[in-house]
């Protein structure tokens, strides 16, 4: 699959995760494209058996449809975060995180899982407790 059928999936799955209808001129709003385009993407959508949908009524993920666009929009929100911690700004990452999505390995995005989940554990340098210092309880 491309990368763009990629994003039209990542956008229908936002839609109906929004609990709005993915409608073709949505998806064609929120990607800056021209409606033929998505009605094209969503051609072969259909042929993978990701998406369903009847003349003029919104697009529906299959569960195979929700099941990979659930990847592609992990892998974003993964990589925007690991953007941001790095000091990128909000809109950069999100930027970056579209294009490197598609790109990345399996094997380099889980090497970024286990690295962030390992930084989250370990406590700011500014904030640990003396040693031997008990927690804070209430």
């Amino acid at each position: 699959m491309t990368q763009s059928l990629e994003d039209y999936l990542e956008t229908i799955f936002v839609l109906i995760g929004e609990g709005r209808p993915a409608q073709v001129r949505d998806v064609a709003r929120l990607l800056d494209v021209k409606m033929p385009s998505v009605v094209k993407a969503i051609h072969e959508l259909k042929k993978f058996g990701l998406v369903t949908q009847e003349p003029y009524s919104p697009i529906n993920l299959t569960t195979k449809g929700e099941r990979v666009a659930r990847i592609v929009l992990n892998r974003h929100k993964l990589l925007r975060s690991f953007l941001m911690k790095l000091g990128v700004s909000r809109r950069i990452a999100d930027k970056d995180a579209c294009l490197m999505e598609h790109i990345l390995s399996a094997e380099t995005i889980d090497k970024i899982r286990a690295y962030t989940e390992k930084t989250n554990e370990k406590p700011d340098k500014h904030n640990e407790a003396a040693p031997g210092a008990r927690p804070h309880t209430r």
